[in-house]
């Protein structure tokens, strides 16, 4: 591994008091502290916190050819290739050599699934463009052992191209996974984690696409690429009850909130019964990263203007803000109640600042949940 990491102090710590019913969570303030846990010399997403508190994250290949796509952060702040530097050596350069379904691509997310395992999340699209073909993968690696165990591969039925698969939450009995594609056509991808059996739901419902009113801004102005597209992301941000019974969805360029009851999201069900059931929880913002805290608070980053919110049952309130949490991205929880996000800077990228290097410098940052009032 050829990036070089400073880890600085993580120590963020919080209590894990319940808040009694779903949103009805209330912050004694909006003080909260933010602390930066590491310093990363490429773009970071996604990050996740197991049980015992080992700490992942991951960088997709967006604008440079990243030299690791899957860490853990470990104590002494190095980053360790994982699950193995072989998996982690896939380079663009060498595309036409090495075998898609084999390696990680373009990793967007990485997510604990509280019972042994983590599971990587590959849509297999350099540069967020075309997917490559046998690429979109979900692979499952064991934490006791640090080797992987599973890897399911997503056909074209399933991963289309412009398909961009970026988020995942586990069913109850843990069998099932609830994926959004964030691309562009939004759908709901349901996975059988035993089979490997998967379908789209919501496909192309209004619920998972991207809503055409709304302009992304940072500063007061449309973010925008030389040629004038804004980010353009369907269903993206994911958060599931802590009961596993309802899950949460939103477009990152939208500013509405659905859930569906996640008995709904079967085979079986008739496409007509799965979209009747689709709910508008309410309206929100331009929103990347959802996680539903261990206290039943369902968090929202806000990317435009460098905050985390908190959904209240009829709107949202600040939690923490910091000019340095620049794109708030994807945020997971320590066994001890804190709260990771990540700052991927997307806005910072090539993309809309021509001329920015390719690789750019991000950041994990934690924050104390703050005690309900």
């Amino acid at each position: 591994m050829d990036t070089k990491q400073k880890a600085l102090v993580g120590a963020a710590v919080a209590g894990t008091a319940a808040a009694g019913a779903a949103f009805a969570f209330k912050f004694a303030g909006t003080d909260s502290k933010l602390t930066k846990v590491a310093d990363f010399d490429h773009q970071v997403t996604g990050v996740s916190v197991t049980e015992d508190g080992r700490i992942f994250v991951c960088f997709p290949r967006w604008t440079d050819d990243a030299p690791i796509s899957v860490a853990e952060l470990l104590p002494s702040g190095k980053l360790k290739a994982y699950p193995d530097e072989r998996w982690n050596s896939w380079r663009n350069a060498k595309a036409s050599e090495m075998p898609v379904g084999e390696y990680f691509v373009c990793v967007q997310s990485i997510v604990a699934d509280g019972r042994g395992a983590l599971w990587v999340l590959d849509p297999a699209a350099p540069g967020n463009e075309k997917i490559l073909p046998g690429g979109p993968k979900l692979v499952r690696v064991d934490l006791a052992t640090d080797q992987v165990t599973k890897t399911i591969l997503f056909d074209e039925t399933v991963a289309l191209q412009g398909t961009y698969l970026n988020d995942i939450r586990f069913s109850a009995d843990g069998k099932t996974g609830y994926i959004t594609d964030s691309g562009t056509r939004g759908a709901i991808i349901v996975v059988d984690l035993d089979t490997g059996d998967a379908f789209r739901a919501l496909d192309g419902h209004k619920s998972t696409q991207v809503e055409k009113v709304v302009i992304v801004e940072i500063d007061g102005k449309p973010l925008r690429r030389p040629d004038g597209r804004q980010p353009s992301f369907s269903a993206d941000g994911l958060a599931i009850s802590n009961d596993r019974e309802t899950l949460y969805w939103q477009a990152l360029t939208g500013r509405t909130l659905y859930s569906i009851d996640t008995s709904k999201l079967t085979k079986d069900t008739p496409t007509t019964d799965i979209e009747a059931a689709v709910r508008t929880v309410g309206t929100t913002h331009v929103a990347d990263g959802l996680w539903m805290g261990s206290d039943d608070t369902l968090y929202i980053t806000s990317p435009t203007d460098n905050w985390v919110k908190y959904w209240t049952g009829d709107g949202v309130e600040p939690v923490v803000t910091d000019k340095r949490l620049r794109w708030p991205d994807t945020l997971s929880e320590g066994p001890d109640g804190t709260i990771y996000v990540t700052a991927s800077h997307t806005q910072d990228t090539n993309w809309y600042k021509p001329g920015a290097p390719a690789s750019l410098q991000t950041a994990l940052f934690s924050f104390r949940r703050m005690a309900s009032a």
